[in-house]
C-alpha cells in the first residue's frame, strides 16, 4: 500500500464501489482501498490525534465499506460522502467508548444507604402506628379527604370535583382533620 494511487472520478468510485457491492469483486475493493484508505487514515489522525487510533479506524471504516456496498444509493450522494460519513460515524462511537466512566461500585451513587438503628426503626414504626391510631379517631369525611389529597395524590380541586363540594369545604375539612391529628399526636407523646 506504500504506492499511491491515481485519482479516482466519481463515477469510477461509484462504479468500482457497485461492483463490490454485487459481486465482492476484491480487485474493486482494493482500487477504492488505495485511494480512499490515506485519506481516511488523515482524516482520523486529525481527529484522534494519535495514529494507532487512526490506523484502527481507517481499517473499520474500510470493512464497513467492504460489508455495506451493496447499500450505496448512487442517488443520495457520491462514493466520497458516504465513506467518510461511515468513518465520522465509526470516530464518534469510538469516541463515545473512550469517553464513558468505568463503572465503579464503590461510588456512592450506587451503594445502598446504611440501614437505620434499630432504635430509630422501631421508634418510626411505633410513630407510624400512633399516626394510624390518629387516623381511626377522625370522622369519615376527613379521613376520605386525606386519603384521597396524600394516598392517591389528588388535587384539592379534583377532590372537590370528585366528591361534589365546594372548593373551600374540602380545603378546610383538611385542615380540620390535620388539627385533629396534630393534636391526637402532641397528646400521645
Amino acid at each position: 500500500m506504500s504506492e499511491t494511487a491515481r485519482e479516482l472520478t466519481k463515477d469510477e468510485a461509484r462504479v468500482l464501489l457497485e461492483a463490490v457491492g454485487r459481486h465482492r469483486d476484491m480487485a474493486a475493493f482494493e482500487a477504492l482501498f488505495r485511494h480512499y484508505g490515506p485519506r481516511i487514515k488523515a482524516y482520523m489522525a486529525r481527529l484522534a490525534r494519535d495514529g494507532s487510533v487512526a490506523e484502527e479506524l481507517m481499517q473499520e471504516t474500510m470493512i464497513a465499506v467492504w460489508n455495506k456496498a451493496a447499500q450505496f444509493e448512487p442517488g443520495r450522494g457520491n462514493v466520497s460522502t458516504w465513506i467518510f460519513t461511515i468513518a465520522r460515524n465509526l470516530r464518534i462511537d469510538a469516541y463515545r467508548k473512550t469517553r464513558r466512566p468505568d463503572f465503579d461500585p464503590n461510588d456512592p451513587a450506587f451503594v445502598p444507604g446504611d440501614s437505620p438503628p434499630a432504635d430509630a426503626a422501631v421508634e418510626e414504626r411505633q410513630e407510624a402506628e400512633r399516626l394510624r391510631n390518629a387516623m381511626t379517631m377522625l370522622p369519615q369525611e376527613q379521613l376520605e379527604l386525606l386519603r384521597l389529597s396524600f394516598f392517591n395524590d389528588c388535587s384539592h380541586s379534583s377532590i372537590a370535583e370528585r366528591l361534589n363540594l365546594p372548593l373551600g369545604t374540602v380545603k378546610s375539612r383538611i385542615r380540620l382533620a390535620f388539627a385533629k391529628l396534630r393534636a391526637a399526636l402532641e397528646d400521645g407523646q
